[in-house]
């Protein structure tokens, strides 16, 4: 999990995925609550978890998708942080 710098007790499991049209992933933030990192999506053009077609004018470029997902979802896809788009 994620924690906040300086709170070893904070955990931030929600994280707003923005993915390209090539398919490339780039973690944006990550959030205590569900609510928050849709809120993010949603202001960045997205549709929340599993958005596609953000292509709506609304910040994200063409092609681009914001999601909302459970950080243990990207550690299991992507075998852990370090193999996640940074």
């Amino acid at each position: 999990m994620r924690h906040v710098s300086g709170d070893s007790n904070a955990v931030l499991p929600w994280q707003v995925v923005r993915q390209d049209a090539n398919g490339n992933r780039y973690r944006v933030g990550s959030y205590a609550t569900r609510a928050e990192a849709l809120h993010l999506a949603e202001r960045l053009g997205g549709r929340g978890a599993g958005a596609t077609g953000a292509d709506d004018g609304a910040g994200a470029a063409p092609g681009d998708d914001y999601l909302v997902e459970h950080l243990e979802h990207l550690e299991s896809a992507y075998g852990g942080e370090s193999g996640h788009g940074r």
